[in-house]
C-alpha cells in the first residue's frame, strides 16, 4: 500500500488548488513524487526543497496572504497556524525522515513512514 508519507505529501498538493506550475494530481508512484519534491534534479531532496514542496498547500490555503492560516482559511475546528510555525514543524519532520542524517532524502528515506 501507499505509505503515509506519500499520501500527506500528495494529499498537500492534490487539494492545494493552485494551477498547472504546480502539480494538482496524485504522483503516479514513488520515482514520480520523487520528481516533483527534487526541484534541482539532484536525485535527492535537501530540506529546502521539503519545506517548499510540502508548503504549497499552505500558500494556497492563505487566501489573504498575510503568512497565517486563520479559522476562516481552515477546515471547522482547526487552530491557526503561522507560516514560519508550519515551516519550523517541516524542518523537524525534514530531520526525521533523514535517517542517514545526510542532509538530503533519498527515495527510501522520503517514502518511509514518519519517524518518532
Amino acid at each position: 500500500g501507499v505509505n503515509r508519507s506519500l499520501t500527506l505529501a500528495v494529499a498537500l498538493v492534490a487539494t492545494s488548488g493552485l494551477a498547472s506550475a504546480t502539480p494538482t494530481t496524485y504522483a503516479a508512484g514513488p520515482r514520480e513524487l520523487m520528481q516533483r519534491f527534487d526541484g534541482d534534479g539532484s536525485g535527492g531532496v535537501d530540506e529546502t526543497e521539503y519545506v517548499a514542496y510540502l508548503s504549497v498547500g499552505f500558500h494556497a490555503r492563505d487566501a489573504d496572504g498575510n503568512g497565517v492560516l486563520e479559522s476562516d482559511e481552515l477546515p471547522p475546528g482547526a487552530k491557526p497556524i503561522a507560516r514560519a510555525e508550519n515551516e519550523a514543524r517541516l524542518r523537524r519532520q525534514f530531520a526525521r525522515q533523514d535517517a542517514n542524517r545526510d542532509g538530503a532524502l533519498d527515495a527510501r528515506e522520503l517514502l518511509a513512514p514518519p519517524r518518532g
